[in-house]
């Protein structure tokens, strides 16, 4: 009984170039055909990125001299770092961020403030709520307003907000977790005014037992990120803005190893040693708290679009 599949193997149906391509007999010949079937590529934005792509690519092979056992280890790397991804752990998403690539792309495309991660299942909390539980850090009070550009409040504006516990790990990290924690969805108010008690943030590093965790050791770099809070805020007609908040004084705000930090994104926490007031605001053990206050403005879609595409026009003559 033959082997052989019944199918047999196909094409996908597109033709050969209706044009010469000579044989790849020297390096440069290899860039300037695969430029030109590139040429080949429908989408004009596609197209665009693909041969800038391929150019930037060659350009560093070139300048870099680089051999065959290098290029082997890239894509092991490459390989072992995809293998790494889970439904709760992006290991390449890892990677674009200790490169500096999310930070980069975050800036041409939010240029007032961002960042980016995301809050899929977390629990609604009404005004003043927590979205910590008890015993996760030190308590910490956020507050402010969701503000147009003219100072108009924003009400109904839906507000994401997550952190880490006091032992630097999201809920996510833990094997045994049952329910959303140290994250939580509220809205704004009539005065677009927001409030919520949550934990001060630490310092935590991001994974080490990966490809990620391996590049940043040979590249002599720390794997660690500033304390912060992560906010995203969402509202009819303005752009949504993904952000977060770092207290002022951490030892790695200069070199967050992801490149999060912008100067506007840095906040004082203010120290309220007050049991009365503590207890108002709803924290169980009275004593004292850390309180975070800042005004968050959004862009409506169309200011947003001016700006990035003026951004865009000033980064493409570089």
């Amino acid at each position: 009984m033959s082997d052989a599949p019944e199918v047999k193997a196909t094409s996908n149906g597109i033709s050969p170039p209706n044009f010469h391509l000579p044989l790849p007999d020297g390096p440069d010949i290899i860039t300037a055909n695969i430029q030109k079937l590139t040429e080949l590529t429908p989408n004009p934005r596609h197209r665009f990125i693909f041969k800038a792509l391929i150019k930037h690519l060659h350009q560093f092979i070139n300048e870099t001299s680089l051999t065959t056992d290098e290029w082997m280890a890239a894509i092991d790397f490459l390989t072992r770092t995809g293998q790494k991804c889970t439904p709760l752990r992006q290991e390449t998403i890892l990677l674009s961020d200790v490169l500096g690539v999310s930070a980069l792309v975050d800036a041409l495309n939010n240029p007032v403030a961002g960042g980016a991660t995301e809050n899929s299942d977390a629990a609604d909390v009404g005004f003043g709520e927590s979205i910590a539980s008890e015993g996760k850090g030190d308590y910490m009070y956020v507050e402010g307003r969701i503000l147009t550009t003219d100072g108009k409040p924003i009400p109904n504006a839906v507000i994401d907000t997550w952190e880490t516990d006091d032992h630097g790990f999201y809920d996510t990290q833990y094997a045994s977790r049952s329910h959303p924690d140290c994250r939580g969805r509220l809205r704004s108010d009539d005065d677009g005014k927001f409030g919520y008690r949550a934990v001060v943030p630490v310092a935590y590093p991001t994974p080490r037992d990966g490809p990620v965790g391996e590049l940043l050791l040979l590249l002599g770099r720390h794997n660690m990120r500033p304390n912060h809070i992560h906010m995203m805020i969402e509202a009819p007609g303005f752009h949504k803005l993904v952000t977060a908040f770092y207290p002022e004084g951490c030892d790695y705000l200069r070199s967050d190893c992801v490149f999060g930090v912008k100067k506007s994104l840095v906040v004082k926490l203010k120290d309220v040693v007050d049991d009365e007031e503590a207890r108002k605001r709803g924290f169980p053990q009275g004593g004292s708290f850390k309180l975070l206050q800042y005004d968050i403005v959004l862009l409506t879609e169309d200011q947003s679009a001016i700006i990035r595409a003026g951004v865009g026009k000033r980064y493409s003559k570089l």
